[in-house]
């Protein structure tokens, strides 16, 4: 879990004129906490960190003596720079809803035509065992193959609340139309 050093944001300035001092105001919310916060963090690390990871990924903020375990839960960009990020905080006891993302590795080697379906998948877990991203190999996969949530085992966990059809069609490898469609026309005539 990557961790983000955080200060309490400047009541003193607008949010505009903190984003002209190269700093994203950001908010966090939800969990344990009994009101939100209003949280400043520096441009830079607020791309690298939307750089690293997506939504729904967990991080823990470090705000003065307090450690709060948060997911991403929005993001707001304006002409290309990030303006605003919101966290939720997680409560260790409390199941959350997030999202997985699915990542491809190989994609290059791939003869067929690769129909990408479900490229995120929504889930509930409680924090610890919160998933972020699930990587798939498609080395050596053949046209034909079909890849269902199912078909993932960490989706296939009793700590993990699907809010899918495991029958839900990840990815498919068909064949090159244009070669269906000679070998249709061959058959033809």
């Amino acid at each position: 879990m990557d961790i983000i050093t955080v200060e309490k944001r400047n009541d003193q300035l607008k949010a505009k004129q903190l984003r002209r001092k190269g700093i994203v105001p950001c908010c966090v919310y939800g969990g344990g906490l009994t009101d939100s916060i209003s949280i400043q963090m520096e441009q830079r690390t607020a791309d690298k960190l939307l750089r690293k990871l997506r939504l729904g990924s967990k991080v823990q903020l470090n705000l003065e003596d307090q450690n709060i375990i948060t997911q991403i839960k929005d993001k707001y960009f304006a002409n290309g720079k990030v303006e605003h990020i919101d966290f939720q905080a997680l409560d260790p006891q409390t199941k959350v809803n997030s999202v997985a993302h699915i990542i491809l590795e190989n994609s290059d080697v791939v003869t067929g035509i690769l129909d990408k379906m479900l490229m995120e998948i929504p889930y509930a877990s409680l924090p610890k065992d919160m998933i972020d991203t699930v990587t798939i190999s498609l080395e050596g996969k053949a046209v034909g193959t079909t890849i269902t949530v199912a078909d993932i085992p960490e989706f296939m966990n009793d700590s993990i609340d699907l809010q899918v059809d495991a029958d839900s069609i990840i990815l498919r490898i068909s064949e090159k139309r244009s070669s269906a469609v000679k070998e249709e026309a061959e058959a033809a005539g």
